[in-house]
């Protein structure tokens, strides 16, 4: 979709013109058998039936569900679903995603800005992203005044010897970085910087934390572990070089996710570019490694695909195939990344139907998680409309979807 002038701050998610290749590569892979998935769930539907409008099915569905009161505190999960619905408003200007966004934000938030949150975890700054949204499309300053409560916390908030926020402020996650905090702070920041005139420290800051998280997480596979603990004293943390044992499929989609908004966002020059673009490309290299050539999708816990009880994540999946649909889309990759985010798109899309009451359902979408070892990623709840999985089923098809 073509942004509105109006939105400068948002107005990175260009598209890409040479869609209808992607869609005839795609086409061409899936008569070779190369994608070895099953055919799109967006294709046309028997008699010729317009093909479905997944993301407005499914935010007309959680609408449905949920109430701007009902659907929940103020939490990452609700604060990605919501994003991924403003995402969707941007294309179809549906005036109720937007008027639930702003009715759900107004519980927390008062006329004068106050907001009842300590932001002690970068889980809990992940929803302020909203109240940059809302202060763009209102011009009311309250969310502005919200917003800055995060920015500034950050002058305080507790750091590794290198500079990387901790994953929270308490005894339990002290001197850790996880691999899903980079996606709770960096996007929020360099929004925040450009609606507030604030990039000069915003850029500099989301591109340091990527830097350093990627310096510790990834590893010669491409992928990247889920956490670090600095001090060594976490019972999974590798007493060498105090890194978790697994590569938990959504850790890894978080970063990919936030080094794609990031490098979206800093300038053309700026010094740690080029860092971001190789953690990024090494990144791509491993998601395409261990892509599982039957659905499309990723696994749970993404190297071990051949274990018979492991089993492929729809989040994750839908992190991946955006993070890689756009890196191709901003040259960040090779083209060659494109047939991996379109078998990808069609690896997702099998996961979402309609039920009998006419709602979406989207399946196979981990709930959420600590860090632990392999028993614990795979015994973990295989939800069905988890709000991790709907969020980040929005985000990937409003830049994957046929026009």
């Amino acid at each position: 979709m073509t942004r509105s002038p109006a939105r400068p701050w948002h107005a990175i998610r260009n598209r890409r013109p040479r869609r209808h290749l992607v869609t005839l590569l795609a086409a061409l892979l899936t008569v070779a058998g190369l994608l070895g998935a099953t055919a799109p769930a967006t294709a046309s539907q028997p008699g010729g039936a317009k093909a479905t409008d997944w993301s407005v099915a499914m935010t007309k569905s959680t609408l449905a569900r949920f109430t701007p009161t009902s659907i929940g505190g103020w939490s990452y999960p609700v604060g990605l679903y919501l994003y991924g619905q403003y995402e969707v408003y941007q294309r179809t200007h549906d005036a109720k995603l937007l008027s639930f966004i702003k009715s759900y934000v107004d519980r927390f938030v008062d006329s004068k800005g106050g907001i009842n949150q300590s932001f002690n975890s970068l889980d809990s700054m992940q929803a302020g992203r909203l109240l940059v949204i809302l202060h763009h499309e209102t011009g009311q300053d309250r969310y502005r005044v919200a917003a800055q409560k995060i920015r500034n916390r950050l002058n305080t908030y507790p750091r590794t010897s290198d500079g990387g926020f901790w994953h929270a402020d308490s005894s339990s996650r002290a001197h850790q970085l996880w691999a899903d905090g980079v996606y709770m702070v960096n996007p929020f920041l360099v929004e925040y910087g450009k609606e507030f005139n604030d990039s000069a420290y915003t850029d500099d800051e989301a591109a340091k934390q990527l830097a350093v998280y990627g310096s510790h997480l990834q590893v010669a596979n491409g992928l990247l572990k889920h956490a670090y603990d600095e001090s060594r004293t976490q019972s999974w943390a590798d007493p060498t070089t105090g890194l978790a044992p697994e590569h938990w499929c959504r850790a890894i989609g978080w970063y990919s996710m936030a080094v794609v908004n990031v490098l979206d966002a800093i300038p053309a020059n700026h010094p740690r570019r080029a860092q971001l673009l190789g953690y990024l490309r090494n990144l791509a290299g491993g998601l395409e490694h261990y892509q599982d050539p039957k659905t499309g999708r990723w696994f749970q816990v993404v190297d071990k695909g051949s274990q018979a009880d492991n089993w492929t994540e729809t989040s994750c999946s839908s992190m991946f195939t955006y993070a890689l649909d756009r890196s191709v889309q901003q040259g960040y990759v090779d083209p060659h990344f494109e047939a991996v985010a379109q078998r990808g798109y069609h690896g997702v899309l099998a996961e979402i139907s309609l039920g009998s009451d006419g709602r979406t359902n989207l399946t196979d979408i981990s709930i959420g998680t600590n860090v632990g070892d392999y028993s614990y990623y795979v015994g973990r709840t295989r939800a069905t409309n988890d709000f991790h999985g709907l969020g980040a089923f929005l985000i990937m098809n409003e830049q994957l979807r046929s026009r």
